[in-house]
């Protein structure tokens, strides 16, 4: 296992390498790349968004979207996109930041917790294996063993983890905000009516709620199959965003549009490691070296897509 120091080292190397310079220059010129963040703190996000303004020109989503269906519309060179999921209520803090960097963020809403004293159900008290565990098995399974836990999704505490309407009125002037479903369930574990539901109502409620214009969604945990593509298409979505590994063209399918998660912590060379997929796609070579083949099985398992690794272009 790999220890944090010897992870700084890595990524210190690697930066030191040229290998993310050559990928910027070659690669992510002509292509878009979209991070997501989560609960970022602004000590952090103040680093990092000026060091991503130093090697990328940011752009919104709403621009990458419009230069898909603009032929006549072109984007800066190294075009980068900042997306945070969840809508953790600490991202109220990053607003100053925002404003002073110019950067015109994302963030997706879980309809379900918005302006609620709900929890988020990976933020109940649990080891982080049971955690992982808990994504893996199905939907109706996983909310019987949180309910063991003393945890259901419609259960209101004492305190607040999502951001309130009061904090998303007053952000929108900076933000653009989108659908993380209601409850953020692993969707492919779903049956085929809460998987609609949770896509479809997101959309509906956040539009309805807070006057917001749904037209993107991204997968909880970027886990999605085909049948959450056609969900999202037939819920008047525009994309929807995962977390396959990789940067995005014109052409890129609109409801597998890919991103590069970055730490919340991450020190400012782990930061311009990750964004050029470079420490992604290395960590994914030792894995499939070592890794047995399994077959995938199950109607909806057969198409289920967690973040691809295999490719950074």
């Amino acid at each position: 296992m790999v220890t944090a120091a010897g992870q700084k080292t890595a990524f210190l190397l690697l930066r030191i390498s040229g290998l993310p310079v050559l990928i910027r220059e070659l690669v992510q010129r002509r292509r878009v790349t979209i991070l997501v963040y989560h609960k970022l703190s602004p000590e952090v996000a103040e680093g990092h968004f000026a060091l991503l303004k130093e090697h990328y020109n940011i752009i919104s989503l709403a621009d990458y979207l419009d230069y898909r269906t603009n032929a006549h519309k072109q984007l800066p060179a190294k075009p980068l996109v900042v997306t945070l999921d969840d809508g953790h209520a600490g991202n109220y803090l990053l607003k100053p930041i925002f404003e002073k960097y110019k950067i015109p963020a994302t963030i997706f809403l879980c309809s379900g917790l918005a302006d609620t004293n709900r929890h988020f159900w990976f933020e109940a008290k649990m080891t982080n294996s049971v955690r992982q565990g808990l994504k893996r098995v199905r939907d109706e399974e996983r909310l019987k063993l949180l309910a063991g836990m003393g945890f259901t999704e419609t259960s209101e505490y004492p305190d607040r983890q999502a951001l309130s309407a009061s904090e998303i009125e007053e952000m929108r002037s900076v933000v653009d905000f989108q659908s993380h479903t209601v409850h953020h369930p692993l969707l492919p574990q779903c049956s085929d009516q809460r998987a609609f539901d949770e896509i479809a109502g997101s959309k509906i409620q956040l539009e309805n709620k807070f006057g917001l214009r749904i037209n993107a969604l991204a997968y909880p945990n970027g886990d999605y199959s085909a049948r959450e593509v056609a969900a999202a298409e037939n819920s008047g979505y525009q994309c929807a965003l995962t977390l396959d590994l990789g940067f995005n063209c014109r052409t890129t399918p609109a409801f597998q549009l890919k991103r590069i998660c970055v730490s919340d912590d991450a020190g400012l060379d782990q930061l311009l490691v990750r964004a050029s997929g470079l420490w992604d796609f290395l960590k994914n070579l030792v894995r499939r070296k070592s890794a047995r083949p399994t077959a995938l099985t199950g109607s909806v398992d057969a198409q289920y897509h967690r973040p691809d690794l295999t490719s950074i272009s």
